[in-house]
């Protein structure tokens, strides 16, 4: 089976982890957070690798650094309702740290492969 290029990047391979522990994650959400929270962190979350994916998929370094600008926005749009869920009490702390961390190292990943495809070294 052909294996695309995005499915080798270790960013790409960090995003859809952390896609499968937010979802264990929110599946103990309040239900009545099923279309609020819950469905807004999940697609946030899903939206870092889909636009990994869709990124790697340009022509041009400009169009693949813009649709990584778009993962970097959707990861930091997932630290703020973690941070939500957190005040909450929805996760606890091990969850926060574990989460945290994962989308801390997915952010830093994403900025540095921003910068090389876009020519500098910050975004």
């Amino acid at each position: 089976m052909h294996q695309f290029y995005f499915e080798r990047l270790q960013v790409w391979q960090e995003a859809r982890q952390l896609a499968k522990d937010i979802y264990i994650t929110t599946k103990d959400f309040p239900v009545e957070e099923k279309y609020g929270i819950t469905s807004q962190i999940r697609r946030a979350t899903l939206s870092i690798s889909a636009n990994i994916a869709e990124g790697m998929s340009r022509s041009t370094d400009k169009r693949k650094a813009w649709f990584i600008n778009i993962a970097f926005g959707s990861t930091i749009e997932v630290i703020n309702f973690l941070i939500i869920a957190k005040d909450f009490n929805w996760v606890n702390q091990d969850q926060y740290d574990h989460l945290r961390k994962s989308l801390e190292k997915i952010s830093n990943q994403l900025n540095s492969l921003y910068g090389r495809l876009n020519g500098d070294s910050e975004k």
